[in-house]
Order: structure tokens, then sequence, then C-alpha cells
């Protein structure tokens, strides 16, 4: 009995195959890799655009992204929870900031870091930055899973926006657990936390070494916390 023809694939079949495959030759060229992930519920909007721009700055700060690829994550809304594939290109970074629009909902931290936990044997991240103002959750699964992040030599930078006592007290705790740094920024301290954005990049491609012989202050905060 003939054999029936082999199925065609589709030109969106065909687009997705290609799409998937530059984004492994992307992976593949990034020799450290940096996982950057934001909250984006409703609460950050009032100071959002100020966010995407120092956000933009850190994809810039290490002034060569051929050593570095970055990941983008964000939660909002009703449970979205978006990992962007790898990139090492600084603009088609600062472009998919951009177009990250806030939505109305609650945190998702957790749900977060079990999903970078997950991939990160396989991919071998080298540090996680977080910036979010809230925390909805239970601090101790937050903790529990800080200290997970350890285990997987993945430490948390995490950057709060203003300065909610309970969300600072449990931001402080994860960094801490993790191995990391936290510090927090409001729209009068631009330029520190892009210095420390810029830092934590640096550290991603060249680990404490390259903080060291970095004299910015925000370097100096962060090797501070990591010397502790």
């Amino acid at each position: 009995m003939p054999r029936p023809p082999a199925e065609q694939a589709s030109s969106g079949e065909v687009r997705a195959f290609l799409q998937r495959a530059r984004s492994v030759q992307r992976f593949s060229a990034g020799r450290s890799r940096l996982l950057f992930a934001i909250d984006a519920t409703a609460s950050r909007q009032p100071t959002w655009d100020l966010a995407c721009e120092l956000q933009a700055d850190m994809f810039r700060a290490t002034g060569d992204l051929s050593s570095l690829a970055i990941q983008l994550a964000y939660y909002r809304g009703l449970g979205e929870l978006h990992l962007d594939d790898w990139q090492s290109d600084a603009p088609t970074l600062a472009k998919r900031m951009s177009q990250v629009q806030c939505a109305a909902g609650r945190t998702q931290i957790a749900r977060l870091l079990r999903a970078v936990l997950k991939q990160q044997s396989a991919v071998n991240a080298k540090a996680l930055v977080f910036i979010g103002d809230a925390v909805e959750e239970n601090g101790t699964v937050l903790q529990e899973l800080a200290g997970q992040c350890r285990l997987q030599s993945l430490p948390l930078f995490i950057f709060q926006e203003g300065n909610a006592l309970d969300a600072r007290h449990c931001f402080e705790k994860m960094a801490k657990i993790s191995g990391g740094a936290y510090e927090y920024f409001d729209h009068q301290s631009a330029q520190r936390l892009r210095d420390l954005l810029g830092a934590v990049a640096r550290y991603a491609a060249g680990g404490r070494k390259a903080l060291e012989s970095n004299p910015t202050a925000g370097a100096q905060r962060l090797l501070k916390q990591l010397k502790r």
C-alpha cells in the first residue's frame, strides 16, 4: 500500500520554527546570562515611563552585550506571566521593554521564581534582577524560593520602587538568603538606580571582579552587600 503523502507545514509553522532557531542561536551566543524580571501591575503605572527608561539604560550599560544574554520576564493582570526569548541586542531589548504595559492584578513573585528555577539548570543564569513595589504573597514561601535560588547559584538583586515597609522586609530577606542584594529607589533617585542596574549587568557579564574594578557608587553598594 502506498504511503500517504507527508503533511506540508503551514507558513505559520515554518515562521515559528525559524523564530525558535534564531532564539537558540542568540541564546548560545551569550556567554553569560541575566534574568530581568519586573512587576507590571497597575500600582507601578505612575512611574512606569521613568522605569522603562532606566531599565533600557541597563541594557546599554555594559557597552558590549555580545557577552551577555538577557531574558525579560514580567507579570501583570489576572495571572499573566511572560518569559521572553533570550536576547543579546540592546535596541531589541529596549524596544521590547517599551512595549510592556501595566495591568491591574496581584503580585506573582512566587510563580515567577518557580518558572525561573525550572529553567535554571539548563540556562545557568548568573543573576536575577527584580524590580517591584509590593508583596501580596506569603513571605515564608518567597524566602524558601530565595533559598532555592541560592542553591542553584542564582542571586537575587531586588530593587524596590518606593519604601513600603512590609515589602521592604520581605525583599531584604529574599536578597540576603539568595546571596544577592537589595536597594530601594523613587523618582528622585533615578541616577542611583541607573548606576545599580549597570553594576548588576557588569556583575552578570564578568562576576565579582567586574564590580571590584568599577568605581561607581552603585557597584560599591552592591559589593558591600555581596561580601556579607
